[in-house]
C-alpha cells in the first residue's frame, strides 16, 4: 500500500478534506506547493484529461506517486456549465466568491435547479504508470436562491443535498465526506488500490 501521496493541487480546502479522508488508510498527503511543484495546466475540455494530465505531470516532478482530481459543478439548465471551468467561471483571479454571484445570476428566472457535483480522481503511481487507478463518482442536489452556511469551499454554499436538507456549506464535515462526489470517488480509488495490491500488479 503506498504510504505518501503527492496532491496535484494547492486548493487548501481541497487538500483538507482529502487528507481527513485518507487518515484511517495510514496514507500521508502532501501539497504540490511543499515540494515546489507548479500548477500544471488543464487545457481540456473533459474532466480525466485534466486529472490525468495532472497526476502526470506531478509525478514526473517529485518521482513520488501522485494524486489528481478534477471537479466540478454541473447545472442541468445551464448544459453541464460552469463543469471543468468551475474553479475559474468567473475569470482570474479565482475567487469563490464571484463564481458563485455569477452562476446566481445565470439562474435567475430559472426554476430547473438541478446540479451534480462530479469528480474524477487518478493516482499514478510513477509519472509512466501505464495502469493509473481512475475512479469517478456524482453527488446530484439543486441550487440554492441564495447562500447558506460557513463552512466547505467552491460552491458548497450554494449545493443543496436533498437527502440532508442542508448545503454543503452547512454539513459537517464527515458528513460531507460520506455524501459527496469527492468522498466517494476517494473511497472507489482505494478500493481499487487494495485490489491492486492484492494481486501484486
Amino acid at each position: 500500500m503506498i504510504g505518501k501521496l503527492v496532491l496535484a493541487s494547492n486548493n487548501a480546502g481541497k487538500l483538507r478534506e482529502i487528507a481527513q479522508i485518507l487518515a484511517p488508510l495510514g496514507i500521508v498527503l502532501q501539497a504540490q506547493a511543499e515540494l515546489g511543484v507548479p500548477e500544471a495546466e488543464e487545457p481540456h475540455d473533459t474532466f480525466i484529461e485534466n486529472a490525468l494530465a495532472k497526476a502526470r505531470h506531478v509525478a514526473r516532478l517529485t518521482g513520488l506517486p501522485a494524486l489528481a482530481d478534477d471537479s466540478g459543478l454541473c447545472v442541468e439548465a445551464l448544459a453541464g456549465a460552469p463543469g471543468v471551468h468551475s474553479a475559474r467561471y468567473a475569470g482570474e483571479p479565482r475567487s469563490d466568491a464571484r463564481n458563485n454571484e455569477k452562476l446566481l445570476r445565470a439562474l435567475e428566472g430559472v426554476a430547473d435547479r438541478r446540479a451534480h457535483y462530479y469528480c474524477v480522481i487518478v493516482l499514478m503511481r510513477h509519472a509512466e504508470d501505464p495502469e493509473p487507478l481512475v475512479a469517478q463518482a456524482a453527488w446530484h442536489g439543486e441550487i440554492l436562491r441564495g447562500p447558506r452556511g460557513s463552512g466547505g469551499f467552491g460552491y458548497d454554499p450554494l449545493f443543496l443535498d436533498p437527502g440532508s436538507g442542508l448545503s454543503g456549506a452547512e454539513l459537517a464535515p464527515d458528513a460531507k465526506n460520506r455524501l459527496s462526489h469527492r468522498g466517494k470517488a476517494l473511497a472507489a480509488l482505494f478500493e481499487l488500490l487494495r485490489e491492486s495490491a492484492g494481486q501484486g500488479t
